[in-house]
């Protein structure tokens, strides 16, 4: 993975920095928090903190990235709203309640954040992470942390190599030209020939509490240089499929690499079907089965992922269900006892499997413990909140129509990403 550029840009260093140095010198470890602003009331995506972006809450991407990258004596989620406390507690936040006078339209993040280290007084350094920006790595937080704790500066924050040519502002109707702002037009320079600009890319910022309380940027300032794949801003960028496409190619998908599903165990009812049973005036019991669903289902035979479907003994599926199933599906269908996490690691044993490579679709609470194990989870769109929270992945579709074929896909992107990152890891060996 390339690594950011790293520049100091200016500043000077006052007398409670030089403090905070002396202090750090002198052994005693400075207390560095990670915090999240997650305001309830987004006026352009309601709750969009905790919206799901690539089957994960907007803020888990960037607590994923905070949590993993081992850099935080603490990690803080600032939130007025109930569900975005549930949502950051579920990935390992704790949470600031913040007052109803930073919580309003006008309240700014200095705002906030100046209540948060009056009220959590043992925090040194506050690296405020944008929750809107899912692309975020452990290593980027890693560097620009140790400009902070290794090289002495008091605030850096991110930023983005942009080539834009701008142009001066004409107010509508105005009969006064536009003038050029970075170029000369005479002499426009090839995009090869031009550094660009450094914007912030609204990533992070790391301060100091002497910083925070001055009014953050300032001090012995410096920006850390994220590379342009990495900065999605979700603020700017509110084309919510675009971003997801962009964060499946580039966002952190935790600790492990992604492992290659080889075993993939799905719910019959509630997952591949709605869940209802139709049952004729003969006493037939009928279900319907997306076509959509199907077909992942064959998409991941074809990419030699074998596909279970199973059915728990709160819901069984007949014999002659099962069959058809099969029949349809090319699939083994099992009935599994309530035992569930139990038959599932026979299976594995059988096959010498770990749960690394087990991807699990579940719906309700007897799947939570299978959910929480396996490397990949999934739970459609309609599933209760229990599975939800338990699942790695949050399907935009519903039970029996295409939430199977969503999740095969997203199977098959992170087994092509894990192929690549393997071959890739295959040229650096062979080239060093």
């Amino acid at each position: 993975m390339a690594a950011a550029k790293k520049r100091t840009i200016s500043g000077i260093e006052d007398v409670r920095d030089r403090k905070a140095k002396v202090i750090k010198d002198s052994g005693e470890k400075r207390h560095i928090a990670a915090l999240i602003l997650a305001r309830g009331g987004s006026k352009g995506i309601p709750l969009k903190n905790i919206k799901m972006l690539a089957g994960v809450p907007l803020i888990g991407w960037v607590l994923r990235a905070a949590v993993d990258s081992k850099q935080f004596d603490s990690v803080w989620v600032s939130t007025d709203h109930d569900d975005i406390e549930k949502v950051a507690k579920a990935w390992g936040a704790q949470v600031h309640r913040r007052s109803p006078e930073v919580s309003k339209d006008s309240s700014s993040s200095l705002d906030t954040i100046q209540e948060f280290v009056r009220l959590i007084p043992e925090v040194d350094v506050i690296c405020h992470i944008q929750a809107t920006s899912p692309c975020l790595h452990p290593f980027h937080l890693k560097e620009a942390l140790e400009m902070i704790t290794k090289q002495g500066f008091t605030s850096v924050f991110s930023v983005v190599r942009q080539h834009h040519f701008r142009w001066q502002e004409v107010k509508k109707g105005g009969s006064v030209a536009t003038q050029p702002l970075n170029l000369d037009p005479s002499n426009r320079p090839r995009r090869q020939d031009w550094d660009g600009e450094l914007c912030e890319n609204g990533s992070f910022y790391i301060y100091t509490r002497a910083m925070i309380e001055r009014g953050l940027q300032g001090g012995k300032w410096a920006y850390y240089e994220m590379l342009p794949e990495y900065s999605v801003d979700i603020d700017v960028d509110i084309d919510w499929p675009v971003a997801e496409q962009r964060v499946l190619r580039f966002g952190y998908f935790g600790l492990d690499k992604p492992e290659v599903v080889r075993l993939l165990l799905c719910k019959v009812s509630g997952c591949l079907t709605d869940g209802r049973v139709l049952i004729s005036v003969s006493g037939e019991e009928m279900v319907s089965v997306n076509t959509r669903d199907t077909m992942g289902i064959r998409m991941l035979q074809r990419e030699g992922v074998e596909v279970i479907l199973i059915s728990s003994s709160e819901d069984p599926v007949t014999k002659a269900l099962a069959d058809k199933l099969s029949q349809r599906t090319g699939c083994e269908v099992r009935q599994l006892s309530k035992d569930i996490q139990g038959e599932v690691k026979a299976m594995m044993d059988d096959r010498d499997l770990d749960w690394k490579e087990v991807a699990y679709m579940g719906n309700d609470a007897p799947d939570v413990d299978c959910l929480n194990l396996a490397g990949l989870s999934a739970v459609p769109r309609d599933a209760p909140v229990v599975a939800i929270n338990a699942a790695k992945y949050s399907c935009h579709s519903a039970a029996g129509r295409g939430a199977v074929r969503e999740f095969s896909e997203h199977i098959l992107l992170l087994k092509k990403k894990a192929k690549s990152q393997m071959e890739q890891d295959r040229i650096h060996r062979n080239t060093f």
